[in-house]
């Protein structure tokens, strides 16, 4: 497994498992086959409302705690944001029946982000979380949360895949020490992705399969990736992109298929920002 170097100098898999829309009932068995399969990044959210199943998950691989990179998530918190950030993450962290954290990030750039991100920052100085980040911040907002407190996000993590490849976005956090992480690395298969005829031409010529081709391509731009499946031959065939590489002119046919624009929802839309801005866990 490849890794990557955070601003802090913590190591991160570069590769690994998410279970966003995995079931609770079925996020304990995803998580041990994904053990199996050798994933040792796994990536959650209090949002996802499977912590605890992964939780359990891990209690029970036998995988030693050091071995393991684990991310969850903080939701949006009422005020007082960064009294209730603490309380959160304590929920969290009981669910999952862990020590520490190995990185925890800012779910979505509203509420008191400042509040919020000064409750991670005091976290992570006690050695609670190895490593503080966001997600889905555009790079006006995550530049201004670097240059407005002590501590930059180690990750931002983003929707990015070969039909929304945030090119600029990385090279803005390239230049402020954050490391680029994408969500959504398959597009859900929107846009045809699984068939579309660039990846399956490339995919054909390595005999990989147009899933292994997305993943390394993201892997080959440095990008961490956390592919999902219930399946476990799925799983095995989305961590095996290490043995190949795409040629720079594979790289650059797959650069053709940015669309520049989301497939899901832009975190900049006002109706997105009511949307996701309001909504509040019941934990």
């Amino acid at each position: 497994m490849q890794t990557v170097t955070l601003n802090n100098g913590i190591d991160m898999p570069i590769l690994g498992f998410g279970v966003f829309q995995i079931p609770p009932e079925k996020t304990e068995q995803a998580v041990t086959d994904a053990l199996a399969a050798g994933y040792r990044l796994l990536d959650t959210a209090a949002a996802y409302q499977n912590e605890e199943a992964v939780g359990r998950a891990i209690k029970n691989s036998g995988v030693p705690r050091e071995e393991l990179f684990v991310t969850t998530k903080l939701w949006i918190q009422d005020a007082p944001a960064q009294g209730n950030t603490e309380r959160a993450f304590e929920t969290s962290l009981n669910k999952l029946g862990l020590d520490y954290l190995d990185l925890y990030l800012m779910h979505q750039p509203y509420g008191d982000v400042y509040g919020q991100w000064r409750a991670m920052e005091d976290l992570y100085r006690e050695g609670r979380i190895k490593a503080v980040g966001v997600a889905n911040f555009y790079p006006d907002r995550l530049l201004d949360l670097i240059v407005n407190n002590d501590v930059a996000p180690a990750i931002n993590q983003i929707e990015t895949h070969p039909f929304f490849q945030r090119t600029a976005d990385q090279e803005l956090m390239r230049e402020h020490g954050v490391q680029i992480q994408s969500w959504g690395g398959f597009a859900e298969g929107r846009n045809n992705l699984f068939t579309h005829p660039v990846l399956s031409e490339i995919a054909e010529k390595h005999g990989k399969s147009v899933a292994q081709v997305a993943l390394r391509w993201l892997v080959q731009r440095g990008v961490v990736a956390i592919p999902k499946s219930v399946r476990t031959e799925r799983m095995a065939e989305n961590i095996d992109v290490f043995d190949f590489a795409l040629t720079d002119d594979q790289m650059a046919s797959i650069t053709t298929l940015d669309t520049g624009g989301s497939l899901f929802f832009d975190h900049r839309d006002p109706a997105v920002v009511g949307r996701l801005g309001k909504r509040r866990l019941d934990n």
